[in-house]
């Protein structure tokens, strides 16, 4: 599947439309102040990248700042692994919150004498319902819900109440703190929603110094409004919750009204971008762990070779739309490779290696040839690339009985050895089974670099690595986890895991590398000739080299293959 091209970047778009209305009218004095706010409860996939870019790239353009906030009001599911993971993703995509470090859990005194303001207020009570009887109490879409029997109650019942919860008298489930608002009202959201929930469970950072915990919808805004943001923007799941956002806001006592404003979160084909289901993945060892390269996680795709700037540039490239939509990976795939193709150093390995012997070759003889390290940059200078009488190339460069359209090895074939010569099939050798374990070749030594006087023309090129030269290397090829664009198309009766790609990786660990990526560190990126591009795993050892593909590159013969399959 091929990527679309580029289209020209868009005008401005709508958030930056009001962001200038708002300075146009003197709101905030001008400022600019924009947050991230993840919660610390997994790894951050790709659809936070956009947010990421999003929220940072506001604060950039209009010489604002943009927080990193966690909204750390979940105790059963955060941790800090979490914290430091999102902290190093943010980092490596290349921004930096300078001083603007901030946790929901700093404001946890704040939240709880604005929940009290609310009680005092009338605006707020202690429910007694269970949460399967809130539920039932709600109604739905098209059906008001009707009031709590406990909605009535005091002001002095209430913070009674409240005072219990918070000094642990009370079990989990068995009350919590509900905003009085209006049980008919259309959006379900803003019916009598609760505010403060018990849990007797440690906080990563306060431990066991608090038994209730805000919801989230409650401790959102005032954080927002604590640190005097001025644009909160989120994604489009939020929309109905902007009624409650401003509802807190216009209900506490503060100074600064934050503008919640949404904006259509990112999704992409073949690509699980739930947290839960991601969580799934990982705990059910579908996966080897977050930074599996197979999964949309940051930490995934920095292990697979993605750069930074490949991903922010993808993520200007989509825009920010207010309508929900599903971007086609193959645009992810072209700007990873648009960027590769910049950076990454070419050399030469076979993946499935098949020894090729040339008969005439001088035994003993080693020859060195000049190999360009990046056609697209001259900068980057050349290598030499050893050569001898025995070298490897892919066993699908080879075919006895070539199909229609072959233009690669075969018997009384003749194929160019890049940089290298011009060599003819001779011979091939068995093994007891039947299975090709060698092929003999005869070459043209005036045809040394990959030409001749007579000009003939061959259709064939081959990569090969020497084989009294080569390194061995682990080379790990990631194709596609799921199956299907959407992965939650499952088959009736399953879940999204009916899914899953069975062939999604594949360990080769016999490959075989030219010695210029002796030294590579983990991280290192290449062009395989090709083949794709692959990057050092963190897993390398001095005794061996392991490589991720990262992506493939488009290959002609590959669909002339997969399109006689199907014949």
């Amino acid at each position: 599947m091929s990527a679309p091209e580029p289209e020209e970047k868009k005008g401005k778009d709508f958030l930056r439309t009001i962001i200038d209305q708002d300075i146009a009218a003197g709101k905030n004095d001008g400022r600019v102040e924009t947050r991230f706010p993840p919660e610390p409860n997994g790894y951050l996939h790709i659809g936070h990248a956009k947010s990421i870019c999003l929220n940072f790239g506001l604060a950039h353009d209009y010489n604002g700042v943009c927080h990193l906030r966690f909204d750390d009001t979940n105790p059963e599911k955060e941790e800090t692994e979490y914290i430091n993971a999102i902290q190093e993703d943010v980092r490596w995509l290349g921004f930096d919150w300078k001083k603007h470090l901030y946790y929901a859990s700093d404001y946890y005194a704040h939240f709880e004498r604005c929940a009290r303001e609310l009680i005092s207020a009338g605006k707020a009570y202690v429910c007694d319902l269970s949460p399967d009887q809130v539920r039932q109490y709600r109604g739905t879409p098209t059906e008001p819900g009707k009031n709590s029997p406990n909605r009535d109650r005091t002001v002095d019942e209430n913070m009674a109440l409240f005072d219990k919860m918070k000094h642990g008298d009370f079990p989990e489930g068995t009350c919590i703190l509900r905003a009085k608002i209006d049980m008919a009202h259309p959006n379900i959201t803003m019916r009598d929603p609760a505010l403060y929930r018990i849990k007797f469970a440690d906080h990563p950072r306060t431990g066991s110094t608090w038994c209730i915990y805000p919801m989230y919808d409650f401790a959102h805004p005032i954080s927002d409004a604590i640190e005097r943001i001025t644009h909160s923007v989120c994604t489009l799941e939020f929309e109905d919750h902007r009624p409650l956002y401003d509802w807190v806001l216009a209900h506490i006592t503060i100074d600064c009204r934050p503008r919640q404003i949404e904006f259509a979160r990112l999704n992409i084909t073949f690509m699980v971008m739930s947290k839960r289901k991601l969580l799934r993945l990982v705990q059910e060892k579908h996966v080897t762990g977050w930074d599996d390269p197979r999964l949309p996680t940051i930490c995934g795709l920095r292990r697979a070779g993605y750069t930074p700037e490949a991903i922010r540039n993808f993520c200007d490239r989509i825009g920010v739309d207010k309508t929900n939509s599903t971007v086609d990976i193959a645009l992810l795939e072209y700007f990873i490779r648009e960027d590769l193709n910049k950076r990454a150093r070419r050399v030469m390995a076979v993946l499935r290696p098949l020894k090729l012997v040339i008969d005439n070759y001088p035994d003993g003889q080693t020859e060195e040839f000049a190999a360009e390290n990046n056609p697209e940059d001259p900068s980057a200078g050349t290598r030499s690339v050893a050569f001898s009488k025995t070298v490897y190339i892919e066993q699908d460069d080879f075919r006895e009985v070539p199909p229609k359209g072959y233009f690669r090895l075969s018997p009384g074939t003749e194929v160019r050895l890049k940089h290298a010569y011009y060599v003819t099939c001779t011979q091939v050798v068995k093994d007891a089974a039947g299975e090709i374990i060698e092929v003999h070749c005869t070459y043209d030594p005036a045809s040394r670099g990959g030409g001749t006087t007579d000009n003939r023309k061959i259709k064939g090129t081959l990569h090969w690595v020497s084989a009294a030269h080569a390194i061995d290397a682990e080379v790990r090829l990631y194709d596609r986890l799921m199956l299907t664009a959407n992965p939650d198309d499952a088959p009736a009766g399953q879940d999204f895991l009916a899914n899953l790609n069975p062939r999604s990786r594949e360990v080769l660990p016999a490959c075989k590398i030219e010695p210029s990526v002796a030294g590579a560190r983990p991280g290192d990126r290449y062009q395989f000739l090709r083949n794709g591009y692959f990057s050092v795993d963190p897993d390398t050892k001095e005794s061996k080299i392991v490589f991720n593909r990262t992506v493939t590159l488009k290959d002609a013969w590959a669909k002339i293959e997969k399109n006689a399959a199907k014949k």
